[in-house]
């Protein structure tokens, strides 16, 4: 089971020393070899990689030192960093990463139109190629810290002045542009419906479409184009981009969410499109604050609000505002969290009431999203100090309009599921069980139907919490029937 299948081991087998980085994490974890191994098993299917097949002597092996090839240190990374709530690099638990080429690897990569257009017809030529194989090839690490922070803030330095182009005129004139107005309405137009798809059935449905897509409008830009239809194609690139990581980000695939959003950013730069950059960072924010790093993500946000300060709408600001007390939620500080939320339900006042059309990728940004966020960080608030039914009480009747709101949307069934989970999460933090199944048996119906690993993997947690804090409430045992049974085990990445 264990042998060719899983790819075996790098490097001989002499002189191996059992790996002690590892096996401290998986001490720590809780987990049983068994244990380690299906969910190692589970996370490759996930990923693509149908070729991977552990078994309990094959994280043994590990653990006794062998080093497995890619992308089993990738996948260790991540399920580590999920238990855990931080990210766990791959050289954190003692192994080694395949070599990779700085295009490739890594969030610091060139601010200049012709590299970031050939890293983004890369990246998405190697993410449809790979998964279309069935393995994963190079893997990638998550960056945080400086190592992704002090890369992201060259965001703000202005771009050195283009050098005159030599262009044959003639020549030019004699090519007309491949895209008409009408095409590139029509590009557009069909980023918009691939963000509704999102919205409404979760990134494990439409992903590989979204990156096909980049990959053709990638394509379009190594073309000569006219200045104008080049600014609207990298604008485009831009929310493709940002888009693919979000699907990336929602079905789990943590890495390659990271490397889209970072792309996606330099495609907005090259658009001149700040508010959409600041868009994209606040994407990069929220994946830092699911992965334990509000740190990372504070300084994110705090980026895109000086970037986009003067040209950003108000309902662009205000979920910044909203963005900005998740951080503070969890990194426990109270009081900076809720004047971050006063400002985004000010600022949120004011939107759409100044008459100018907003971008379509901030139309998600409703008065239920409001609510939901902002209840959120009162939730967040209330675990990080050590789950205090003070802060819960106030995320109660915000989430309750977030959930009334969401249940009238059948657009946004993703955000309607995260809430009714969150609003679950609450109860147990009052010591409602009762009421806490529920919210989620509802959730469940909808997961069954939403192509989402975030929810299912939210739902889990919740339940487990209601198991273990209230294991003998008749409700939560058929709670816990319900989901063996509805819930789907994972939500394929495709």
């Amino acid at each position: 089971m264990g042998g060719s299948g899983e790819g075996g081991e790098s490097g001989t087998q002499a002189g191996k020393r059992p790996n002690e980085q590892l096996g401290s994490w998986f001490m720590r974890s809780g987990w049983s070899k068994g244990e380690l191994a299906r969910q190692v098993n589970r996370r490759a299917r996930q990923m693509g990689a149908h070729h991977i097949s552990t078994d309990t002597s094959r994280v043994r092996r590990w653990l006794d030192g062998e080093q497995p090839r890619e992308p089993i240190p990738r996948i260790l990374s991540e399920l580590f960093s999920e238990r855990f709530g931080s990210v766990v690099a791959i050289e954190d638990i003692g192994l080694r990463t395949a070599h990779q080429s700085p295009s490739v690897s890594g969030v610091d990569m060139p601010w200049a139109g012709p590299q970031t257009v050939a890293l983004l017809s890369e990246f998405s030529r190697s993410d449809l190629m790979l998964a279309r194989r069935g393995f994963l090839g190079t893997s990638l690490a998550l960056a945080a810290g400086p190592a992704l922070i002090e890369p992201m803030q060259r965001w703000l330095v202005p771009s050195p002045a283009a050098e005159p182009k030599v262009l044959d005129a003639q020549a030019l004139s004699r090519r007309p542009s491949r895209l008409s107005r009408p095409e590139l309405d029509l590009l557009e137009s069909t980023t918009a419906m691939f963000r509704q798809w999102d919205a409404q059935c979760g990134g494990g449905l439409r992903r590989k479409a979204v990156v096909g897509q980049l990959h053709e409008v990638t394509d379009l830009l190594q073309e000569p184009q006219p200045e104008a239809t080049a600014q609207r194609l990298f604008k485009c690139a831009a929310e493709l981009a940002e888009l693919a990581g979000w699907m990336s980000y929602d079905v789990g695939l943590q890495p390659t969410a990271q490397k889209y959003f970072v792309l996606a950013l330099h495609a907005s730069k090259e658009a001149g499109d700040k508010p959409l950059g600041s868009y994209v960072l606040s994407s990069m924010s929220r994946q830092m604050i699911h992965l334990g790093r509000p740190d990372d993500a504070l300084e994110l946000i705090h980026l895109a609000q000086y970037g986009s300060r003067d040209c950003a709408t108000p309902r662009t600001q205000a979920m910044l505002y909203a963005m900005e007390a998740r951080a503070y939620a969890n990194m426990g500080q109270p009081s900076k969290c809720k004047r971050a939320v006063r400002m985004a339900e000010d600022t949120f006042t004011d939107a759409g009431f100044d008459g100018e059309p907003e971008p379509d990728w901030i139309r998600f940004f409703s008065d239920a999203e409001l609510n939901g966020e902002n209840s959120h960080s009162y939730r967040d608030l209330a675990y990080v100090a050590g789950r205090s039914p003070t802060y819960a009480s106030l995320a109660e009747p915000v989430m309750e309009k977030a959930v009334e709101l969401f249940g009238k949307d059948d657009e946004h069934q993703r955000s309607y599921a995260l809430n009714l989970i969150g609003m679950a999460t609450v109860h147990l933090l009052k010591r409602e069980p009762e009421q806490s199944t529920v919210l989620a048996a509802r959730a469940v119906d909808i997961a069954r139907r939403v192509r989402s690993e975030r929810v299912n993997t939210r739902l889990r947690k919740t339940v487990d919490t209601a198991v273990r804090d209230f294991g003998d409430v008749p409700e939560v045992i058929d709670l816990t029937e319900l989901m063996a049974v509805q819930l789907p085990e994972t939500a394929e990445a495709v």
